[in-house]
This record gives structure tokens, C-alpha cells and sequence, in this order.
């Protein structure tokens, strides 16, 4: 059985990847969680709650979401003020 690496036994460049990967998680799990809170239910793909207990699921529930959980209008027209 391999003994487990603590941080100490990895080289700089481990560790800077290490801590890159952590920063993409911690911001795209951020982006979704900030727009669950922001969209409305009729502009997300499936119950809410069951999103945000995805975003937990480190890397793919993030990025299911941006890509998969958001109803999007592209190219709609936007009313004006006035």
C-alpha cells in the first residue's frame, strides 16, 4: 500500500499546481453558488436545492451547472427605460 505524501514532500511546482487547481474550484463553485442565489427558479434547469448540492460535488458539479443549469436567452431583446 503507498504511503500518503504530506505537503512538504512535493516539489514547488506540485504544490503550485495544488493550489491553482484549489483557486478554479473554490471560483467556480463560488460563480455557481452566487448565481443560484441570484437567478430565479423559472431561469434554472431543475430544482435549486439539488444545484447547490451538486456545487459541492468538486470539480463537475460547478461546472455542470454554468453549462448545463442556466436557461439562457441569447440574443434577446431588451426593453428600454423611458
Amino acid at each position: 500500500m503507498a504511503s500518503s505524501r504530506s505537503w512538504s514532500d512535493l516539489t514547488s511546482g506540485q504544490q503550485a499546481a495544488v493550489a491553482g487547481a484549489a483557486v478554479v474550484e473554490l471560483t467556480l463553485t463560488t460563480m455557481a453558488l452566487v448565481d443560484l442565489a441570484r437567478r430565479p427558479a423559472s431561469q434554472v434547469r431543475g430544482p435549486k436545492p439539488l444545484w447547490v448540492l451538486a456545487c459541492f460535488v468538486q470539480p463537475v458539479g460547478p461546472i455542470a451547472y454554468l453549462a448545463l443549469g442556466r436557461v439562457t436567452t441569447i440574443g434577446a431583446p431588451r426593453q428600454l427605460e423611458g
